[in-house]
């Protein structure tokens, strides 16, 4: 369960806004937080404060298939993106370095910039704290819970593969 104030965004939100093409040779995830989103909200990175959500709207994460894009939003401290829906290749890395990201178009159309949200990542269930309303994600299978347990697939494989050692 995790709860912080969110950061909403609209449709199509590409990779390109949420980790400018500039900032990609950047030489750790820090110093891309300190970038990310910047062409849309400039004050977001010096606001955004760890345990915080992000909400977007349909075909977040749209572009490009660099990793860079969750691997800044992450590294803002960011919790979970919460989205109507993902481009593919973003929903995926996204898992792969252990972010959570849930579907749920009713919450990303209710839920408001600044409002409270908790998140329960076992059940798929958002609660607007500040409305009192909730809402039912798709919960994530079995599997992707452990890699996300794990903080990313890497970590995920290699600690199967001690399991087997």
């Amino acid at each position: 369960m995790v709860t912080g104030k969110v950061f909403r965004y609209g449709d199509n939100v590409d990779t390109d806004v949420i980790i400018p093409a500039r900032y990609l040779n950047a030489p750790s995830p820090e110093e891309l937080a300190k970038h990310c989103m910047e062409d849309i909200d400039a004050s977001f990175a010096s606001t955004v404060r760890p345990g915080d959500i992000m909400v977007g709207g349909a075909n977040f994460g749209c572009g490009s298939s660099r990793e860079h894009a969750p691997i800044a939003i992450q590294a803002c401290g960011v919790r979970c993106v919460i989205a109507a829906s993902f481009a593919r290749i973003f929903y995926r890395n996204a898992i792969n370095i252990g972010f959570p990201i849930l579907e749920c178009p009713e919450a990303a159309a209710a839920i408001q910039s600044g409002d409270t949200v908790s998140v329960d990542f076992a059940t798929g269930v958002i609660r607007d704290d500040t409305t009192a309303e909730t809402f039912q994600a798709v919960a994530f299978p079995a599997f992707i819970n452990r890699i996300v347990d794990h903080g990313g697939l890497l970590p995920y494989l290699k600690a199967r593969q001690d399991e087997e050692d």
